[in-house]
């Protein structure tokens, strides 16, 4: 019997898990990794630290399945998407480190390129909205502001790429620098309609193209791990961006299927089939997956704080020792007791795009405890994800039947019921909610035959409950009102806290 190794770099840790050809989890490991904040609205990551812990997590998810490199079918890939490393080619080595998809440095730079008239030709082009989120202008800041590093990328010195290609480049040892459509789709420079790098906007942004990876497939053989990872050399075979990854493992395979991962931020995306429209209303278009020449397309919703919100609660503000205790505190009060929370600690993702909005608590009383801050904050939650379900619907022009998730804070109940009630549509939890990795899997595992057809992959997906909306119509449309009313308090905030040049605390 054989088995398939999924690889899950995600924003704060990484994890590799090992899946049966049931779908089953036959052993997984996890390791944390530094979170540096140099300054304010800054993020970056040890691209060094990133590698040595997958590797560490791979080899460990082997021995404790106490499987061999021989027993592993394939391995597949996902990641964290718009996080940028650039390395040297000949040493390796990183040039600084990895610049991460929730950085807001680049966001003067990105109201530039949106002044000088570039957004259109972008989302035409990229399917994005000019945003200091995607890779492309951090790609930019690194260029101009890391000593000779210009210089040396003109000159072919130096690879670019998203975390998929550094992963790919050490674990092949340096042979192979690609990366897959799903990645490449979230950088700002490359083209939806041609499936290539696209020359006007690396123009745009001033990058040369000799930096790029190689753009290949979601699902086909790349490459074999290099002598020494493993006691055998393995076949590289799936890479999925990792909301890319879950809508494969959540089997969205066909038009106006949809899910949401609830994950550091919170991701919904919808599968709108073999062409890519674009948003009326600020959502991002991207590719899907691309298999067996096909090209399948999202469109996407993207938050940057979801279950993060949970992390500030127990690191930041101290009222939870563990996240685990989250449901517990909201569910010690009725309701949130007219306390709202935006979580806009990095800004607004869609549909609002807000890059200057910052994080506000709303409705606070002498009345105001602890739990129903928790409250609040979990429904601060699911409050974004309605905002992204109401626009989809009406760029799709489909009525969703159902919305399928997963991410570790999926398994909130409380949460999940209040995500039904607002939204007034059922939400499925699949038993395995590990839905990126499975997604990953899925991917490698179909292209080397460990599965066959989109309905082998299907008998693996099993639903764990069904979330069905018991909140009155009428009270979520009221409280989505008071959404509304708590957003635009958030709102252009750090835009309006200089005056005359000086910083206003």
């Amino acid at each position: 019997m054989k088995f398939i190794l999924a690889l899950d770099q995600g924003t704060t840790s990484s994890r590799a898990i090992v899946f049966a050809h049931d779908g089953s989890i036959i052993a997984s490991a996890q390791q944390e990794f530094t979170q540096i904040f140099p300054q304010a609205g800054w993020v970056e990551h040890n691209a060094k630290e990133i590698w040595d812990s997958q590797l560490t997590t791979a080899r460990e998810a082997l021995e404790k399945a106490k499987l061999k490199a021989a027993d592993i079918a394939a391995i597949g890939i996902t990641n964290q998407r718009e996080t940028a490393v650039i390395w040297d080619r000949k040493t390796g080595e990183p040039i600084g480190n990895a610049i991460v998809w929730q950085d807001r440095r680049t966001s003067k730079f990105c109201d530039e390129l949106k002044a000088a008239g570039h957004g259109e030709i972008i989302q035409q082009r990229n399917g994005l909205v000019i945003d200091a989120y995607f890779a492309g202008s951090k790609v930019r800041w690194m260029l101009d502001n890391i000593p000779g590093a210009r210089d040396r990328a003109n000159n072919g010195e130096l690879a670019f790429g998203t975390i998929d290609s550094w992963l790919i480049w050490n674990l092949t040892n340096g042979k192979e620098h690609l990366t897959d459509v799903t990645n490449a789709s979230r950088t700002m420079f490359y083209n939806l309609h041609e499936n290539a790098w696209d020359d006007d906007l690396l123009k745009i942004l001033d990058i040369p193209r000799q930096l790029l990876p190689e753009i290949r497939s979601s699902s086909e053989v790349y490459a074999e791990t290099a002598e020494g990872l493993f006691d055998a050399p393995i076949k590289i075979a799936g890479i999925g961006g990792d909301q890319q990854a879950a809508l494969f493992g959540q089997n969205c395979f066909k038009r106006g299927m949809a899910k949401n991962t609830y994950g550091t931020g919170c991701f919904m995306l919808m599968n709108i089939g073999d062409q890519p429209s674009m948003s009326k209303h600020k959502l991002l278009t991207t590719v899907a997956w691309q298999r067996n020449g096909k090209t399948d397309y999202a469109l996407e919703g993207s938050i940057f704080i979801g279950g993060a919100v949970v992390q500030w609660l127990r690191d930041g503000l101290g009222i939870i020792e563990s996240s685990n205790e989250i449901e517990a505190l909201a569910a010690s009060v009725e309701d949130c007791g007219g306390v709202y929370l935006v979580p806009a600690f990095a800004g607004l993702g869609a549909p609002h795009w807000d890059q200057y909005a910052r994080g506000t608590i709303t409705g606070l009383t002498r009345g105001t405890t602890k739990g129903h801050i928790a409250r609040a904050a979990l429904e601060g939650i699911a409050f974004q994800v309605a905002d992204i379900l109401e626009v989809m619907k009406q760029d799709s022009g489909i009525d969703m039947k159902e919305l399928r998730v997963d991410g570790g804070a999926c398994a909130n109940n409380l949460l999940m019921q209040f995500q039904a009630d607002i939204l007034q549509t059922p939400v499925v939890r699949p038993k395995i909610i590990e839905t990126t990795a499975m997604g990953a899997a899925y991917l490698a595992g179909l292209a080397v035959g460990f599965w066959n057809t989109d309905a082998d992959v299907e008998k693996a997906w099993q639903v764990d409950r069904i979330f069905e909306p018991q909140m009155p119509p009428e009270e979520a449309a009221h409280r989505r009102e008071r959404w509304d009313e708590a957003l635009k308090r958030a709102g252009d905030w750090e835009e309006h806290s200089t005056l005359k040049g000086k910083a206003v605390p």
